[in-house]
């Protein structure tokens, strides 16, 4: 038994008490029936669309999709997407159909769909409409196409990625004959929009099955971002490391908290090494020197090439510079790196350093993991202590520095940074009487 949210019961009991056919359909009935809460509610109906608009003309109604039988209509100030049964015509682009026609059958809505498990409507009065076998698929975590796998994909190529974030959220398999289509289909990537394809990407990586999807489909994750290419079976010749680098980048995904923009900042943290690769004949070791710097370059690239916005380019790029480096041992050395980074991004750098070592070998392990105690100890030590990460932070200010006669301009910021590295060096209260006095003595000493 699925319980409809109120207000999408709302609009299937208008439209049921005016004559017409009218299911949940799709998300919310998959989420349903596997005890999970439904995020959005959409309807199906044999209602046309004005007459979907006629049966909501008392209530706040978007004509989202018209010219496609969509219309939202608002309940108590949620949304609820109704949708007349069509069925699509061409797609002439891989993406979007060239015409859709509406039809009077829901069998024939639900043969349109991507996947069977997306492939389901309900409604009370006749309950599960289940026409190719998605209650089957969710009991075997499968994802499957509807019909037949490419001719799903030639219709949107975008149902590709689909596929591996659905695996990857609920820790699915993917059917024998969906996943050799998406393998031969996987050209068709190059029609999406990027910025389509990075939401996808997103999901995938935050999904919990994610290991599997990029083990499974690495020329599929190359095909969106080709640099990953030659990290796919690249030995690293390192007792660091027991796996190559696509492997250990997949692992490392994996070890991760879930959180889109760390996940995505391990994904892209070794990108660099098969172009930085040298090997020590005498040491038998192979070397990846400088991998962080040319990696945050490439990360960068590829982050404006998907369209990414600006908070997320910044904070992949600076946590994939800074994986490999060595965590400071003075609570000076921890204030001046919160200082340069920001708290958030030293937070998060914790956790790609940790999944980062999750994937290595177990060589030195004990001595890498008392280095992140002895970092997260002295990080709580420093911000349980009054703060002084960066100039913004000092009990005085430029305005109070030219109140007390230091020129406006450069030197301003000079003063600041030098007050500054005293206060982070301990030898300098963070008050505005010791500020104060220090900026006279440098004023003094400079004249």
């Amino acid at each position: 038994m699925i319980q409809i949210s109120p207000h999408a019961r709302t609009v299937t009991d208008r439209l049921t008490a005016l004559g017409y056919e009218a299911y949940v359909v799709g998300g919310c009935v998959r989420d349903s029936l596997m005890g999970r809460e439904p995020k959005d509610w959409d309807v199906c109906t044999d209602a046309t669309p004005q007459q979907v608009l006629a049966a909501f003309k008392r209530f706040h109604v978007i004509k989202t999709g018209l010219q496609h039988g969509t219309v939202t209509v608002m309940v108590s100030h949620l949304p609820v997407e109704v949708t007349t049964y069509r069925i699509d015509g061409d797609y002439q682009d891989n993406r979007h159909p060239e015409s859709v026609a509406f039809v009077s059958r829901l069998e024939d809505d639900l043969a349109r769909r991507d996947f069977t498990i997306n492939a389901m409507a309900y409604n009370p009065e006749r309950g599960l409409v289940d026409a190719f076998g998605g209650q089957q698929d969710l009991a075997d975590r499968l994802i499957r196409c509807v019909g037949e796998p490419e001719a799903r994909f030639r219709e949107d190529g975008l149902r590709i990625l689909r596929a591996l974030r659905f695996a990857s959220r609920f820790r699915f398999d993917i059917e024998r004959s969906t996943s050799e289509a998406i393998r031969s289909c996987r050209h068709l990537l190059a029609n999406i929009s990027a910025e389509r394809i990075f939401t996808e990407l997103k999901g995938i990586l935050a999904g919990e099955g994610v290991l599997n999807m990029l083990l499974a489909y690495p020329e599929v994750f190359c095909t969106i971002i080709p640099e990953l290419s030659p990290s796919v079976g690249f030995a690293q010749n390192n007792p660091h490391h027991c796996y190559d680098v696509w492997t250990h980048t997949a692992h490392a995904v994996q070890a991760a908290p879930r959180d889109a923009t760390i996940r995505l900042a391990l994904l892209l943290h070794d990108i660099a090494k098969p172009g930085c690769y040298s090997y020590d004949p005498v040491k038998h070791k192979g070397h990846f020197y400088g991998h962080p710097e040319v990696g945050a370059g490439m990360a960068g690239r590829i982050l404006r090439r998907l369209k990414s916005d600006n908070e997320t380019h910044h904070t992949v790029c600076t946590l994939v510079r800074e994986h490999d480096s060595a965590w400071p041992t003075t609570p000076a050395g921890m204030r001046r790196l919160i200082g340069r980074l920001g708290l958030d991004i030293v937070q998060m750098l914790f956790s790609v350093k940790s999944a980062d070592q999750a994937a290595q070998s177990g060589h030195e392990r004990e001595q890498k993991k008392a280095a992140m105690r002895n970092a997260a100890l002295l990080l709580d030590e420093v911000l349980s202590a009054p703060k002084a990460f960066s100039v913004k932070d000092l009990a005085i200010n430029g305005n109070d520095l030219m109140s007390m006669g230091v020129p406006a301009g450069p030197s301003i910021g000079r003063m600041l940074t030098a007050l500054l590295a005293e206060v982070q060096d301990d030898v300098l209260e963070n008050a505005p009487h010791a500020l104060f006095a220090r900026a006279a003595d440098l004023m003094h000493r400079k004249d």
